[in-house]
């Protein structure tokens, strides 16, 4: 940590005239000398204030001022680190919101599909902070939720925020969720661009297609890792009349292995949260470019650790003023 000045030019301008003030006090301004007879007699009884102590004076004000031009060019405290390990990866999450989300795998564990995939998502999300991560999600149809940002506390907000209902949930355009993500990530500059689309159901009849969408990932050199959420038996709900439920719903796992072949990525299916945990540490461990940025500097204000001491300068000078030394100018 050390001290940092946001406006040097602004302290530099400052400084300079007060010493061009300075200057002139001390080498214009001459010392008043007094001809009266009484001045004798104050010199007698030693009465006469010495010029010592109005030198002192003028220095303490010139140090509040001083003080002022040093506050008015914005101190700040800096961290200053020399290099950084970054990961150098662009990613999009590419999120089904379709009505199968709401069903759970596990008995036992009646969270919602989407609950553990939002639970997952924020964890992988928490641990890749020097990545920007974007979010799109997918049902009938398609929306950006979010753009490539490293602002990750408002991203892991928008995930947390995930609901069934924000589009359409009664169909599943894979194609068109897995087009808006490489939509994002097309004109990115990274060294690698990488898509987690996440399904637990089979796609739709849609515009845009599954091939259609992987023919553009191929393109821009994208990877898509397909993560396929369920299990052979189906899913779980809880009707309200009848208690727990079985649905079927079947994952297309040899789309989702197509994709994650054809655009370099991997394939996985999670038939629980601990496995869809699993999936995105190696995810992580996959994607991993390491890369090394510039300097980079923190700042921290430093204005209020600064202000104390000015007043304690500007008040015991004017104590000085109207106490000990009254009447001096």
């Amino acid at each position: 940590m050390f001290l940092h000045i946001a406006y040097p030019l602004v302290l530099y301008a400052l400084a300079g005239l007060l010493a061009l003030i300075a200057c002139i006090k001390l080498l214009i301004m001459r010392r008043t000398w007094y001809t009266f007879p009484l001045t004798r007699i104050i010199n007698k009884h030693g009465k006469q204030r010495s010029h010592h102590v109005k030198y002192l004076l003028y220095t303490l004000r010139f140090c509040c001022l001083g003080f002022l031009a040093f506050l008015a060019a914005r101190p700040q405290w800096t961290d200053e680190r020399s290099k950084i390990n970054v990961d150098g990866i662009d990613i999009v999450i590419a999120l089904d919101i379709s009505g199968s989300m709401e069903l759970f795998d596990d008995p036992n564990d009646r969270r919602m599909r989407i609950d553990v995939a939002k639970e997952e998502a924020i964890r992988f999300i928490e641990k890749r902070s020097n990545d920007p991560i974007g979010l799109v999600l997918f049902a009938k149809d398609a929306i950006s939720r979010c753009p490539l940002t490293l602002d990750k506390s408002i991203l892991k907000d928008l995930v947390g925020s995930i609901q069934i209902g924000l589009l359409d949930p009664q169909a599943t355009a894979l194609g068109t969720g897995l087009a808006t993500a490489i939509n994002r990530l097309k004109t990115s500059k990274a060294k690698s661009k990488a898509i987690i689309l996440l399904t637990d159901g089979e796609p739709t009849p849609e515009k845009i297609a599954p091939t259609t969408a992987i023919e553009l990932a191929q393109h821009y050199h994208i990877k898509v890792y397909t993560i396929g959420i369920g299990n052979d038996q189906g899913g779980y709900m809880m009707h309200p009349l009848f208690g727990l439920q079985s649905m079927q719903t079947k994952v297309n796992e040899p789309l989702l292995r197509n994709i994650a072949d054809k655009t370099g990525g991997a394939f996985f299916l999670a038939h629980n949260q601990k496995e869809m945990r699993t999936i995105y540490e190696k995810i992580d461990q996959l994607e991993t470019t390491e890369l090394q940025t510039n300097v980079f500097h923190t700042f921290y204000e430093a204005f209020e650790y600064f202000i104390w001491l000015f007043l304690a300068l500007f008040f015991f000078e004017l104590l000085l003023r109207i106490s000990i030394w009254r009447g001096i100018a």
